[in-house]
């Protein structure tokens, strides 16, 4: 599994937008490539200004086999559907090498 993430700095009054627009937007359009998992996205209570959108990938042969074309579509869609200024802070990419150990697994 491949972990993509991606820090995004918008105004603390713009973060639920920026939030909502998302979920309309970019994670239905995840959804329909090969390869997608599931996505996050996390606040943080120290700092109103920053989102993490933490995706899963199954490999990164499949999450790097988007079309670029499609990508600056959908970039284009958000964007003009939020209206708002944001950010792209970093972004990052994770092999996951062990998976979360929880009450319910055994080891």
């Amino acid at each position: 599994m491949v972990i993509e993430w991606l820090e995004i700095r918008v105004s603390a009054e713009n973060r639920e937008r920026y939030i909502q627009v998302d979920d309309d937007i970019w994670t239905p359009a995840l959804q329909q490539y090969d390869g997608f998992i599931a996505k996050e996205t996390w606040i943080s209570p120290a700092d109103p200004e920053l989102l993490i959108l933490m995706i899963r990938w199954e490999t990164r042969d499949q999450w790097k086999a988007i079309p670029e074309e499609e990508l600056t579509e959908i970039t284009q869609q958000f964007d003009d559907a939020l209206g708002c200024e944001y950010t792209m802070a970093a972004s990052k990419e994770y092999q996951v090498r062990r998976f979360p150990v929880s009450r319910e697994s055994t080891r």
